[in-house]
């Protein structure tokens, strides 16, 4: 498994999520690349290179955890080698509408002097495009940086969008969240099914 962090983040943020997930028994594996400053094209390459050490290392398929624009190169990672990606599991990643002008839209566009929505409306579009392989993207209301309507999946066949009580910041440390990524990682590969709702997930997840 590889977690990528959010904008301006780096690992020391993913840190309690791995250390949950290593509890459980899984290999949750930090992406080493620094701080995340939202350059695509200096993270590409460097990123690829390290999911395909990861599944040479491993000899299996990578669940891949993004938080906000983590997830956004998460859900890019799976679409150009989904034969070595399991699923991905998105937290806040407004890839829907990454122009959509919010908090979060507005600090990338001040880190990379670009205005997403008017110069580059065909990558704006390509990031709407969901990848190939089982996808859930966890997402809040309540997140106050990232709008949510950007932060779900279309409705299709292996995508889901599950709905928690969380800020955007407090998705990554949340134990209704973490709960939910370890029901998604539990699941057989090839044996997907939707996160169950009924019972006491009822109360807590939409």
């Amino acid at each position: 498994m590889l977690v990528l962090p959010g904008f301006l983040a780096d690992d020391l943020s993913t840190r309690p999520l791995r250390r949950f997930l290593g509890r459980l028994g899984y290999r949750a594996h930090p992406w080493l690349l620094g701080r995340n400053l939202g350059s695509v094209g200096a993270t590409r390459e460097r990123l690829h290179a390290r999911a395909a050490e990861l599944h040479a290392r491993h000899g299996r398929k990578l669940s891949l955890v993004g938080w906000s624009l983590g997830g956004i190169f998460a859900r890019e990672l799976a679409k150009q080698m989904p034969e070595r990606v399991r699923q991905v599991i998105t937290l806040g990643s407004p890839f829907a509408d990454v122009a959509r002008p919010t908090a979060w839209s507005r600090w990338l566009e001040r880190a990379s002097g670009r205005d997403l929505g008017r110069e580059m409306p065909e990558r704006v579009e390509r990031l709407r495009q969901p990848p190939p392989v089982p996808s859930t993207a966890i997402y809040s209301k309540s997140d106050g940086i990232a709008h949510w309507e950007a932060c779900r999946e279309s409705e299709g066949p292996e995508r889901e969008n599950i709905e928690v009580p969380a800020s955007h910041c407090g998705l990554g440390w949340s134990p209704i969240v973490l709960f939910a990524i370890a029901d998604r990682l539990a699941l057989a590969e090839g044996q997907w099914k939707p996160f169950a709702r009924d019972g006491w997930r009822a109360v807590l997840y939409r």
